[in-house]
């Protein structure tokens, strides 16, 4: 991980912020709906931006039991996924709060950081989703799926 985006980064034009549930969709579900986003990330054609406290975050979501539970009969451990989010995302600084403000008030890091770096958010949590006009006005693309267009 990286607190500056790279030479390697620059390649890549499209940015998204990624919510913890697509994260979870992505290495613990394996969801279909996220092969795309997944094969993105992996030939690196995306840059996933996020922060510390997102990474934070996903590591307490990871020892909920009922997470933990579908860690243990996917053969998985909370350290593989950890390991996909340290091999993909790009940690950036915690962002200044975004001119609008989310009704749940854990998803406004999300909003904070797609709004300053003017990314793609993909969420399927509907305060961020009741949110795509407003964050439309800042350039960013809310949504489910990748591209959140």
């Amino acid at each position: 991980m990286s607190a500056e985006l790279g030479v390697g980064a620059a390649a890549a034009s499209v940015r998204v912020v990624l919510d913890t549930n697509i994260v979870l969709d992505l290495w613990l579900y394996k969801d279909a709906a996220t092969s795309e986003l997944l094969e993105a990330l992996e030939t690196n054609t995306v840059q996933w931006l996020a922060t510390q406290v997102m990474r934070d975050e996903l590591e307490r979501v990871l020892a909920y039991a009922h997470i933990a539970q579908r860690l243990t009969s996917g053969l998985l451990n909370a350290q593989n996924i950890l390991a996909q989010f340290d091999a993909h995302a790009r940690l950036m600084p915690i962002a200044p709060k975004a001119l609008f403000v989310c009704k749940d008030g854990d998803d406004q890091k999300f909003i904070d950081l797609a709004a300053e770096h003017t990314t793609q958010l993909i969420s399927k949590d509907k305060a961020v989703l009741t949110m795509r006009n407003r964050m439309a006005r800042l350039g960013v693309a809310v949504g489910k799926r990748f591209p959140a267009l």
